[in-house]
C-alpha cells in the first residue's frame, strides 16, 4: 500500500506524535509498504530526508517548540497524485490536518484520523486561552473526527471519551507500540558511573517533555519529599522543557538539589542506559491519551507509580507492575514510591517481570499490524481510480465539497462551544 501521513510535528521535534509517526513509518516500510510524510519545517531538521515533504512554517510558535505550517505549496497536489496514496492518515484536526481532508476528498481516498491528544489540555500555548477556547477545540476535534472514514484512538479511555463526545464514525484502539528490544538491555552500571550516581542508590526516574500540562510541579513535590527523607534516593529526569526551572526550585527548597539530575534529551543507547539505571518510574500527567513513555519504561523492567488517568490506567495494574493512585496527593505518591523501595529483592524481580510482560503486550509489531489491517479494509471499500477518469468539473466539485465539509465542521464546532458557553448561568446576560 501507499500511505501518506499528515502531521504537524515531526523530527527533530521529540514529542509523542512525532515519535509515533516515525515508529509506524519504520514498521510499514519493513512490511513493504510505501510511506510519504507531509510535515512542517522545523529548526535543525535533517538536511536530507527520504519521502518527506516539508511545508514552510512559523518556528517556535508562542515560545513553544512547535511549528505552525503556513499555506500549502502549490505543488503538493501534484506530488500526492504522483505518489497515489491508498490511505490518507491525519495526525491532527487542524493546520495540516485540514489539508489532509482536502487531499483525501480530492483524491477520493479514505481518511484516517488518529486522535493523539486531549487538545483542551494544551490551549495555554495559544494567545487568548479561555474556557470558551477549550470548549471549541473539543468540538473541533470531534467534528473533524466525523469527517474521517476511520478514527484511531490510542487507548480504551480515549475511545470511550470520543463516543461520549459524539464521534459516530468507527473508532479502533491502535496505540503507538513500544520497541521492546530497544529498552531491554541498557547498561545500568555504566550510566551510573558516568553520572556519579552510587551503585546502591534508589533512583526515581521520569522521561518526557518538561511542560506544564505534564503536571510536573506536583511530581517534583512528591519525589522531592521522597528523596529528602531517604539518603540513598535520587531523581533522574530525561527531557527538556519550560518546567525545568520549577523542578530545580522544588528540589532546592527541599534541600536535596544535589540528588537531582536533569539530563536533557536522550536517544537510542543513551536512553536505554538511562532507563536501566532507574528503579521506579514516576508519572503524574492527566493529559495523556496513551502511556508511551510508560510502556518504554516497562520495557526496561521498571515498575511505574502513576495517577489514575487516561493513558496510565490502561498500562499500570496496581501492585502488579507498579502503583496506580486514585487521588492527586503528594503524600500518597511519596508513600507509593516507598512501597516499591521497600520490596524485597524477589518482590522487585516480580515487579520487573510484570512490567516487561506488559510492555510486550503493547509491542510496535502488534500496533503496526492492527493499523495495516484497518488500512487494507478501507482500501477494499474504496476502489482504485485515476484523476484522468474524471472531468475538470468533477475535480473542481471534489475540491468544493472538501472546503464545504471543512467549513461546516468549523461552524458546528463554533456553535457547540457557544451553546455550552451561554448555557452556563454565569455567562448569561443579566
Amino acid at each position: 500500500m501507499n500511505i501518506v501521513i499528515f502531521t504537524n510535528t515531526f523530527t527533530p521535534h521529540v514529542g509523542g506524535v512525532a515519535r509515533s509517526v516515525q515508529a509506524f513509518t519504520r514498521h510499514y516500510r519493513q512490511r513493504g509498504h510505501r510511506v510519504l510524510t507531509v510535515a512542517p519545517e522545523f529548526k535543525n531538521m535533517p538536511e536530507a530526508e527520504t519521502d518527506v515533504i516539508r511545508v514552510p512554517a512559523i518556528q517556535n510558535f508562542n515560545a513553544s517548540d512547535f511549528s505552525v505550517a503556513l499555506p500549502i505549496p502549490a505543488g503538493l497536489s501534484e506530488a500526492l497524485e504522483t505518489f497515489a496514496p491508498d490511505v490518507v492518515h491525519s495526525q491532527h484536526p487542524f493546520l495540516l490536518g485540514m489539508t489532509a481532508v482536502r487531499m483525501a476528498r480530492y483524491l477520493q481516498r479514505p481518511l484516517v484520523f488518529t486522535h493523539h491528544t486531549l487538545y483542551e489540555q494544551y490551549t495555554h500555548y495559544v494567545p487568548g486561552d479561555s474556557p470558551l477556547l477549550r470548549r471549541f477545540v473539543i468540538e473541533l476535534a470531534t467534528h473533524y473526527a466525523n469527517l474521517a472514514d476511520q478514527v484511531f484512538a490510542p487507548s480504551e479511555s480515549v475511545r470511550d471519551l470520543l463516543h461520549a463526545r459524539g464521534v459516530t464514525v468507527p473508532v479502533r484502539v491502535v496505540p503507538t507500540g513500544v520497541e521492546v528490544a530497544d529498552f531491554a538491555n541498557g547498561d545500568r552500571a555504566a550510566f551510573r558511573e558516568r553520572q556519579d550516581i552510587p551503585e546502591d542508590a534508589f533512583v526515581v526516574g521520569h522521561l518526557g517533555r518538561l511542560a506544564p500540562e505534564k503536571n510536573l510541579e506536583f511530581l517534583a513535590r512528591a519525589v522531592a519529599e521522597f528523596v529528602r527523607t531517604r539518603n540513598n534516593a535520587w531523581f533522574v529526569v530525561v527531557g527538556t522543557g519550560t518546567s525545568e526551572p520549577a523542578i530545580r526550585e522544588t528540589f532546592s527548597r527541599a534541600g536535596c538539589a544535589d540528588r537531582l539530575q536533569i539530563l536533557g534529551t536522550q536517544q537510542g543507547r543513551d536512553l536505554a542506559d538511562a532507563l536501566s539505571a532507574m528503579d521506579v518510574f514516576g508519572f503524574a500527567s492527566h493529559s495523556e491519551t496513551q502511556g508511551m513513555v510508560l510502556t518504554e519504561a516497562m520495557a526496561a523492567g521498571l515498575p511505574v507509580v502513576a495517577l489514575d488517568a487516561s493513558g496510565a490506567r490502561e498500562v499500570v495494574r496496581d501492585r502488579h507492575n507498579g502503583r496506580l493512585l486514585r487521588e492527586e496527593n503528594a503524600d500518597d505518591f511519596c508513600t507509593a514510591l516507598a512501597w516499591v523501595h521497600e520490596r524485597s529483592p524477589e518482590q522487585r524481580r516480580q515487579l520487573n517481570d510484570a512490567a516487561q510482560a506488559t510492555a510486550r503486550a503493547f509491542s510496535m509489531d502488534r500496533s503496526a499490524d492492527n493499523a495495516l489491517e484497518c488500512f487494507a479494509h478501507l482500501r477494499r471499500q474504496h476502489p482504485e481510480h485515476t484523476r484522468e477518469e474524471e472531468s475538470a468539473w468533477e475535480q473542481v466539485r471534489a475540491r468544493i465539497k472538501a472546503e464545504w465539509d471543512i467549513l461546516r465542521s468549523l461552524t458546528r464546532a463554533g456553535d457547540g462551544a457557544l451553546s455550552d458557553y451561554w448555557s452556563d448561568d454565569k455567562h448569561r446576560p443579566q
